[in-house]
C-alpha cells in the first residue's frame, strides 16, 4: 500500500508539472483529509468491534483513523478526472468484499463532456454513492457518525453515469449503470444490469430536494432477486442558524426467485442542526430503521431488526479545515439483539469523537 500510494503522488506530480508546460488552461490539484476517532461503546466488546450494521467508526475504546486519503482532481472544460486513494477503519469494513489493492480506492473515475453548449457529462468509474445525504467524509456530514440508513446503503458504487446541470443551477439528473449494490468487482455469477438514477432540485440557496433510486439484483443470476430502492430527503436552511434536514429509505426484494411478492425495509431520519455562531454547531438527530424479514440486516430476532436511534453531537470548528465534534448516541431495538459481554441486551449507547482535518 505504501509503494502504491508513493507511486500515486509520483505520477500525479509528474503529470502536473509536465502537462503544465504545454496547457496552461489545464489544472490538477492534490487534497488530504484525515480523521481520527476515539469511541467508547458501553457493550464493551472483547474484540473491539460495534455492532455489525456499523461500518464507519466502528472500532471500541481504541484510538483509530477512521478515513484517511489523498486526492488528485483533474479539471479542464471538456474533461475530468478524481482519483482517491484511502486508509482506516472505514476502508477495511466498507471494502471487505473487494479484492487486492480495490479496498483502497475511494474514487477513481475519469469523465468527458458531450455537449458544447449543455452541461452534459458521461463518467465512468469508482464514485462516491449517488444515494443519500451523507457520504464516506464525515467532515461533510451534519452528524459525527452515519444514520443507520446510511450505513446500510451504498457508500460507492462503480460503473458509468451520464448527468446533466441545468444552466441556472437548479437541476441535477442523472442516469446510472452499476456492477451491483455498493460493489467495485460484479457478485460471481451476476450479469443483471444495475440501473440508477438521482434529480436534485434547487429551487433557491436554502432548499435542495433529492430523489435518488436503484435497481437490481445482489444475488447470483441462478437464484435471481430483484431489489427496488428509493431514497428521498430534502434539506431546508431555514434560516443563518437553523437547518433541518429529512429523509426517508425504502427498499424492496422478491422473496424468492420468480416471486411477486415483496419483502420491505425502510427508515425514516429527521436531523436538525443549530448554529450560534461560524465555529460552533449543535446537532440532534432521531431515527427509525425497519428491516423485519432481514434482507438488510440479520439478526436472527424474532422480529427482525427495528430499531429506533437518537444522537446529539457537539462541532467545533477550529478553523476552515479543522473540525472537532463529540457525540452521544442511544440505539434501542424492539428485541435484545445488542451483545454486552455473555447478554443480549436492547440498547446500544455510545460516546464518541472525532479530529478532522482537509489540506
Amino acid at each position: 500500500m505504501k509503494r502504491f500510494i508513493l507511486f500515486f503522488l509520483f505520477l500525479t506530480h509528474s503529470a502536473f508539472f509536465a502537462d503544465a508546460q504545454n496547457d496552461s488552461s489545464q489544472a490538477l490539484t492534490l487534497s488530504a483529509y484525515i480523521e481520527t476517532y476515539y469511541g467508547y461503546d458501553f457493550a464493551n466488546s472483547d474484540n473491539h468491534l460495534r455492532p455489525n450494521f456499523i461500518y464507519s467508526h466502528n472500532r471500541h475504546n481504541e484510538v483509530n483513523l477512521n478515513l484517511g486519503f489523498v486526492k488528485a482532481v483533474y479539471q479542464k472544460a471538456n474533461i475530468r478526472a478524481n482519483m482517491a486513494l484511502m486508509a482506516g477503519t472505514y476502508a477495511n469494513a466498507n471494502l471487505a468484499a473487494e479484492n487486492g489493492v480495490l479496498k483502497n480506492i475511494l474514487e477513481a473515475n475519469v469523465g468527458i463532456k458531450v455537449s458544447k453548449n449543455k452541461n452534459l457529462w458521461l463518467d465512468a468509474g469508482i464514485f462516491g454513492s449517488h444515494i443519500g445525504f451523507e457520504s464516506a467524509i464525515s467532515k461533510d456530514c451534519w452528524t459525527l457518525t452515519r444514520s443507520i440508513l446510511a450505513e446500510n446503503s451504498p457508500y460507492y458504487e462503480s460503473g458509468a453515469k451520464i448527468s446533466y446541470n441545468s444552466d441556472n443551477e437548479k437541476w441535477f439528473l442523472s442516469a446510472l449503470l452499476l456492477n451491483g449494490w455498493q460493489r467495485i468487482q460484479r457478485l460471481e455469477g451476476n450479469n443483471t444490469p444495475a440501473l440508477g438514477h438521482q434529480i436534485t432540485f434547487k429551487p433557491n440557496a436554502k432548499i435542495t430536494l433529492n430523489s435518488s433510486s436503484f435497481v437490481g439484483s445482489d444475488t447470483p443470476d441462478a437464484e435471481r432477486l430483484m431489489r427496488y430502492f428509493h431514497n428521498f430527503y430534502g434539506i431546508f436552511q431555514l434560516n443563518d442558524k437553523f437547518g433541518l434536514t429529512l429523509g426517508f429509505d425504502v427498499g424492496f426484494q422478491q422473496k424468492t426467485p420468480k416471486n411477486k411478492n415483496y419483502n420491505v425495509w425502510y427508515s425514516p431520519v429527521i436531523i436538525a442542526r443549530y448554529a450560534p455562531t461560524k465555529k460552533l454547531n449543535f446537532v440532534a438527530r432521531s431515527e427509525f430503521y425497519s428491516d423485519k424479514n432481514q434482507v438488510i440486516i440479520s439478526t436472527k430476532a424474532q422480529n427482525g431488526f427495528q430499531t429506533f436511534g437518537n444522537s446529539f453531537n457537539i462541532d467545533y470548528n477550529f478553523s476552515n479545515n479543522l473540525l472537532w465534534r463529540i457525540e452521544y448516541r442511544n440505539l434501542s431495538s424492539k428485541d435484545a439483539i445488542f451483545q454486552k459481554k455473555d447478554l443480549f441486551i436492547h440498547q446500544n449507547n455510545l460516546i464518541i469523537s472525532s479530529l478532522a482535518i482537509v489540506f
